[in-house]
């Protein structure tokens, strides 16, 4: 599953981090790295962006970038 399709109030650890170039080392600045624990916390009302909690700060992300982001979900 990638980030993008997470529900909200949903928790999962990222696998491993797509895309290519600078958005990957974007993302990967960002703290997005694997075995990261993710928190979808807000969708915004038309979709996109999405609200992360993550390494204990909030993040704001596209949809179309989370979509590079493989996850598992994780049990709360």
């Amino acid at each position: 599953m990638t980030l993008d399709e997470l529900p909200v109030g949903s928790t999962g650890s990222i696998l491993k981090v797509g895309g290519e170039g600078i958005l990957r080392c974007r993302l990967l600045d960002m703290g997005l790295i694997p075995q990261t624990t993710v928190k979808v916390t807000k969708v915004a009302p038309m979709g996109d962006p999405m609200e992360l909690s993550l390494r204990g700060y909030v993040l704001t992300l596209r949809k179309e970038d989370a979509h590079s982001i493989e996850i598992e979900e994780v049990p709360v």
